[in-house]
């Protein structure tokens, strides 16, 4: 009996050092023999550590392990985009998750503007009131063409926004020529806390009519409150129909375009049906609660884009809302972020969506505006909300 006590100890005494070792070799699997590399390391994750271990012992300046980690997710990321031809899944680290959650929540670090995509770099859409980015007097139509001396020209907004970014206080140069084929000039500005005004509103008169506009900005949480304070304070004020300006709203939540849409459709119109491989298909439909119907124009821009477009597909479909402006992006897809155990977080294209007359966005190349105007940005006026008006103001 002591015998067998003794054996069955000293057992358990080699199965740990067994497993104390594996878990050390596991870590570091270069130093396994083939033998046992098979059955202690699964295949794709051993080689991948395999890699980092060899890189950080062997590579001719130093990497940390983080630097080579983060470059092996946005590899993988990269290939999802480029094989399925994937515009919008993406790997955040972090710090870049931090930053991106900021922004759905109307606040971000940066120098306060809106920017449209163009091939030179980004062309300014928007300048924030009180922002580093009016204090050094840039403004609408100007053309952004590098970020702390590297040229972005053909780079993706979000690539190039990203490194316009970045903490309060700290600093960042971008050139910016102000015509085409024009000279550029450097400007060094200080980042600083922004708060997007996300829904604003004011009234207009045109050909005698009391008219309301509403400009939203982005879809994050909590923004369909907002929506509709702004549109129940201009009714009470007694406008006879409401212009609703999307331009340059990249979208946001899903949650937030059907809340939206249902502060001016009645209950149980749908707004968005969506197909995913891992969630199934989902009907969204209006919650009720809405505001009393008015004549409604919803003008829209080329990078009126997700829960932008979904809004106004369902006004257009559902409500007859008359569209204006320019072709919208052409979002067909849907992305879920799925948080890492580094604190970082994959978005993944995960579904499709469709309009409520079953139009792929993606497929139809965008909505496209019912009425066609294109705001020109270097004049004064602004002619798509002009003419948006004008159609307004005709509907009776």
């Amino acid at each position: 009996m002591r015998g067998w006590g003794w054996g069955v100890a000293g057992l358990a005494v080699a199965i740990a050092v067994v497993l104390c070792v594996g878990i050390w070799l596991g870590g570091h699997p270069a130093q396994l023999p083939e033998f046992l590399r098979d059955r202690f390391v699964d295949d794709s994750a051993g080689l991948t550590a395999e890699a980092t271990e060899l890189i950080e012992d062997n590579y001719y300046r130093p990497v940390g392990t983080e630097e080579l980690t983060n470059a092996s997710l946005q590899g993988m990321v990269r290939e999802l985009r480029r094989r399925h031809d994937d515009r919008f899944s993406d790997y955040f680290s972090p710090d870049a998750l931090a930053r991106f959650n900021e922004a759905i929540s109307g606040r971000f670090s940066g120098i306060g503007l809106t920017v449209e995509e163009v091939k030179p770099g980004l062309r300014i859409d928007r300048v924030f009131p009180g922002s580093p980015a009016e204090e050094a007097g840039l403004e609408i139509g100007d053309t952004i063409v590098s970020v702390d001396g590297r040229s972005i020209a053909g780079k993706s907004s979000a690539f190039s926004t990203e490194k316009i970014k970045g903490p309060e206080g700290t600093e960042v140069t971008i050139g910016v020529r102000e015509t085409p084929g024009g000279g550029v000039r450097e400007l060094e500005i200080t980042r600083a806390q922004i708060a997007l005004p996300v829904v604003t509103s004011r009234i207009e008169r045109v050909d005698g009519r009391k008219l309301g506009y509403v400009r939203m900005v982005t879809f994050s949480e909590g923004v369909h409150a907002l929506l509709r304070e702004e549109v129940e304070k201009l009714e009470r004020k007694g406008v006879e129909g409401i212009v609703l300006d999307l331009r340059a709203n990249g979208g946001g939540l899903l949650d937030e375009a059907v809340l939206t849409a249902s502060v001016f459709l009645p209950k149980g119109e749908v707004v968005v049906s969506t197909e995913s491989r891992t969630q199934g298909d989902v009907v969204y439909e209006t919650v009720g609660d809405n505001l009393r119907a008015v004549p409604m124009v919803v003008l829209i821009g080329r990078n009126t884009a997700s829960a932008a477009e979904i809004l106004t597909a369902a006004l257009a479909d559902d409500a007859g809302a008359t569209v204006v402006g320019t072709r919208s992006y052409g979002k067909g897809v849907f992305q879920q972020e799925i948080g890492l155990s580094n604190g970082g977080a994959l978005k993944l294209t995960i579904g499709e969506y469709f309009t409520p007359d079953g139009v792929n966005l993606a497929e139809s190349h965008g909505i496209h505006p019912d009425v066609r105007v294109r705001n020109l940005p270097r004049t004064a006026p602004d002619e798509a909300l002009d003419r948006a008006l004008k159609v307004l103001a005709a509907q009776r």
